[in-house]
């Protein structure tokens, strides 16, 4: 993947109140339609009591599966805005359902629009959204003399630690944007003057925080 691609971490949810009315945002990475239709059955079956389950999903890199719903709430007030967060914030292989437990007060077309939309961004923003990005864990090993310039370089890098080994000597493990990685094995070899030994351990797909 040349520029990698939005999704969420993880599934989260968030609520707020709009006039009396509560609104929970839920939001779930998805890689298939299944995986989004499982998800949105696990939050109807949690929230059957509740007004409206609407929602969205977006299945696929390039957004080739898109579906939404209203679920009883006026047209185009519900399911069209959530689909069009989700789609302004780039996500896709995620799905989002905003749950409403109605208050007693109506809240007119434009009020409805607003407060689903809200509920997308909540979700979107409880569920964290990351790019996943093609990238690889390395292993630094250095001798001991040399590992606070290799800890000091690395807190600068554009890498995600992964602990360090103290053994005979000390092996520092990382992931790195396969983009990055050559700036990063240039910086560790210069600040050891060279004394450093880079091992490949796998290649991932892993999710970078915007």
């Amino acid at each position: 993947m040349e520029h990698g691609y939005k999704t969420l971490r993880h599934a989260g949810s968030d609520s707020f109140t709009v006039k009396k009315s509560r609104f929970i945002g839920h939001g779930s990475p998805a890689r298939t339609e299944k995986e989004a239709l499982d998800f949105l059955r696990q939050i109807r079956e949690k929230h059957k009591d509740a007004s409206h389950n609407c929602w969205a999903y977006i299945i696929g890199r390039n957004a080739g599966i898109m579906r939404y719903s209203d679920d009883g709430e006026p047209g185009g007030t519900a399911g069209l805005p959530i689909i069009e967060v989700i789609r302004a914030r780039q996500a896709v292989d995620c799905c989002v359902v905003v749950t409403r437990y109605f208050g007693g007060v109506l809240l007119g077309a434009g009020g409805l629009t607003r407060a689903y939309a809200q509920g997308a961004k909540a979700a979107l923003d409880a569920g964290q959204i990351i790019t996943m990005e093609d990238s690889v864990r390395l292993r630094a090993g250095v001798e001991y003399p040399l590992w606070g310039r290799v800890e000091h370089a690395l807190k600068a890098l554009p890498v995600r630690g992964e602990g360090a080994e103290f053994g005979a000597a000390v092996t520092a493990a990382f992931i790195v944007r396969s983009r990055d990685r050559a700036r990063v094995e240039e910086e560790l070899t210069r600040v050891t003057d060279g004394r450093v030994e880079i091992a490949e351990a796998e290649t991932v797909c892993y999710g970078w925080e915007d």
